[in-house]
């Protein structure tokens, strides 16, 4: 693990990417159209890729940054699927 003010920064920045998440939470939950609540998950999913990858920096831990990359497209397939099924179902919900 990283010692001293690097780790530090990397922490704080981790944990400010949490906060944007967890303020997004109600722009998922309430959002005026479903494009704005695909967009907030979108978002959200993006901000725990940074968290995880700042945090595979900091505990110098590579193994974290493969599974930074696999959420990554997991998001990206998530965001085209409830897009196309939106637009062909005409709403998720």
């Amino acid at each position: 693990m990283i010692e001293g003010p690097v780790s530090t920064i990397l922490f704080a920045g981790a944990l400010g990417f949490v906060t944007i998440s967890v303020v997004l939470l109600g722009r998922i939950l309430v959002g005026p159209t479903m494009q704005d609540r695909v967009i907030a998950l979108n978002v959200v999913g993006s901000n725990v890729v940074v968290v995880i990858a700042l945090l595979a920096a900091a505990m110098e831990l590579p193994a974290f940054l493969d599974v930074a990359l696999v959420y990554a497209l997991l998001n990206f397939l998530m965001s085209i699927a409830i897009s196309k099924f939106t637009v062909e179902q005409g709403g998720v919900l």
